[in-house]
């Protein structure tokens, strides 16, 4: 089979925070509380060309000690080149354009341990790519639906740290840090972890709009059509909760994280379809000793599973009954898990992965005094992933064959207090470059 190879690009991304959320406890430090209420806002311009928006570009903007010293915001808009589509057999043109903010950590007035978070994002893409019918492990990465569109979204959470652990009894922190990155007792990354853990439960609202204009029946002639399917809107509820034993929250250096969530659609309003979700993930980091010319060397793990009880599986021409977005549930393939596959490459009823990622932080670093960028960029960090995952229609042994696998490499930096990550990895369907904010376990 022919290989090809794909530039994607999250526009500055963006479902990135929801799921786990920066603590309160880890910016509230005697370190940089002031620096925090002072920051001043930094501004980030970018550019992208991908299968799903062509070219564009936009302007970010992210402020730290937005209201409270802790809380940070982001917002960027963005736009796009027109680009030329054929939408249910005519010939039409099209551009990317939308919008995208948040908010992190705001402590609820009147509390102490509950926080809000908060994203949204509206916007048009005139090639979004969707694997609706075909999707399972074994089907064919070219059955995908293409269409011009809307997918808007918007999450609010709210998570309580219960007191326990550190947690936001300890003014102090659980870290200071220093270049970007943490430095306990022992120096960077070394000596005996810092944190007896931070234990939190929560609750996200989550709304989620997706248009397909691509809708006439395919037995018309029609390529790569929804099938008569105009839009798939979902809203619903998830309950967690997770706990933190981790050094660093943006790079952690050791220590473990978890997190058990189930999250449910109960058909309210607009939405296609009642469904659920329910899976369980687990970090694991061990600080590895350094060479001459590395700062910090981690082996990073990740363990993610989960289980669809109510959807329905059926004839795969139409969607089953109670069966989750492509976007929600159990999905492979993306910037975050299965990055050698098409976004939601695959996806069923039960799904597990793994990953291991040796993290190397460099002592060498061009940019840390650079007049010439606009921000800090405390380091730079050279990665090395493999990765394995399957979905199926049940929860068995099964889940073990027939796997699938892809290895890659990656250039990270910390930028404006920020990792930023451009990943290169390859699978059996090619190789997909991403460019992302933040670590791919975060989410």
């Amino acid at each position: 089979m022919k290989k090809k190879t794909k530039l994607l690009l999250s526009t500055f991304t963006i479902s990135l925070l929801m799921s786990q959320p920066l603590l309160a406890e880890d910016t509230l430090t005697e370190n940089n509380v002031s620096e925090a209420g002072s920051k001043d806002i930094v501004y980030i311009p970018y550019v992208f060309s991908t299968d799903s928006t062509g070219f564009a570009g936009g302007v970010g903007v992210i402020k730290k000690g937005f209201l409270q010293p802790q809380v940070t915001a982001i917002a960027t808009l963005f736009y796009g080149a027109e680009q030329d589509i054929i939408t249910n057999g005519q010939e039409d043109t099209a551009n990317f354009a939308g919008g995208f903010a948040a908010i992190f950590d705001y402590v609820v007035p009147g509390t102490e341990r509950l926080l809000l978070s908060a994203v949204g994002m509206k916007s048009y893409f005139p090639k979004a790519r969707y694997y609706i019918f075909d999707h399972k492990n074994n089907s064919n990465e070219n059955d995908y639906v293409e269409t011009s569109g809307d997918s808007d979204f918007a999450f609010i959470n709210f998570r309580y740290v219960l007191p326990m652990g550190d947690g936001l009894d300890n003014p102090e922190g659980h870290y200071t840090l220093k270049n970007g990155f943490a430095v306990g007792r022992e120096g960077y990354g070394g000596g005996k972890p810092f944190v007896t853990g931070r234990t939190g439960i929560g609750l996200s609202g989550f709304y989620e709009h997706n248009s397909f204009e691509n809708y006439i029946a395919p037995t018309t002639g029609v390529d790569h059509s929804s099938g008569g399917l105009e839009k798939w809107d979902t809203n619903g509820l998830r309950f967690f909760v997770d706990h933190d034993n981790t050094d660093y929250d943006l790079n952690p250096s050791r220590g473990y994280q978890f997190k058990l969530q189930y999250s449910k659609d109960f058909a309210w309003g607009d939405s296609v379809q009642s469904w659920d979700f329910l899976e369980f993930k687990y970090n694991h980091y061990v600080d590895l000793p350094t060479f001459s010319f590395t700062q910090q060397n981690i082996l990073a793990m990740s363990f993610w599973t989960g289980y669809s009880f109510s959807w329905e599986r059926g004839d795969d021409l139409v969607i089953a009954a109670h069966r989750p977005p492509p976007w929600e549930g159990g999905r492979l393939g993306g910037m975050f898990r299965m990055r050698g596959y098409n976004t939601d490459r695959f996806s069923d009823k039960a799904v597990v992965y793994g990953t291991a990622e040796y993290r190397a932080i460099l002592d060498w670093n061009p940019f840390r005094k650079n007049d010439y960028i606009p921000v800090a960029i405390d380091w730079l960090q050279v990665v090395g992933f493999v990765e394995a995952g399957r979905v199926n229609d049940t929860y068995n042994t099964d889940l073990l064959q027939d796997m699938k696998f892809d290895v890659g490499v990656s250039l990270r930096a910390m930028a404006a207090e920020v990792p930023i990550r451009v990943d290169v990895a390859y699978g059996d369907e090619g190789v997909n470059f991403w460019v992302m904010v933040f670590q791919p376990f975060d989410f």
